[in-house]
């Protein structure tokens, strides 16, 4: 089985799984919380593929910056797809969407305003960071 095939396998019940070569990586945080966690720690994850719940331009964003090699997203978003194969990373979905919308079903996701109307990874990661931060201050 491709290692794509087996993360998708491995999604159930997780938010994200990650596999290369037969190694599974799985988390259960929500949104982009796993890979910017992978990211800050430094977490080398060159060459996996990636299944994810759900798939926008901001999440992509991450993937490439991690080198991941192919993407597959229950949900994804027309921005998230044209980002990832612009940096030449195989994807595929369950359903592509225009937009990603809000947990509460009220406007488009804050991750993917963030980002869109950037295409620097660097400055895109940035800036999602400054949402998480701006949001998580929110609920305090």
């Amino acid at each position: 089985m491709s290692d794509i095939e087996n993360a998708k396998n491995a999604l159930d019940g997780h938010s994200l799984a990650l596999c290369r070569d037969g190694e599974i990586i799985t988390s259960d945080l929500r949104g982009v919380a796993p890979m910017l966690s992978f990211l800050d720690n430094k977490t080398d994850l060159s060459g996996f593929s990636a299944a994810d719940l759900i798939v926008g331009k901001a999440a992509a964003m991450l993937f490439v910056k991690a080198g991941i090699k192919e993407v597959y997203g229950r949900v994804m978003s027309q921005s998230g797809r044209d980002f990832l194969i612009r940096h030449g990373i195989e994807c595929s979905y369950g359903a592509l969407c225009e937009k990603i919308i809000n947990r509460d079903k009220t406007d488009i996701c804050p991750m993917e305003k963030a980002v869109a109307d950037v295409d620097d990874i660097d400055e895109g990661i940035e800036r999602i960071k400054n949402k998480l931060s701006f949001l998580r201050s929110m609920k305090k």
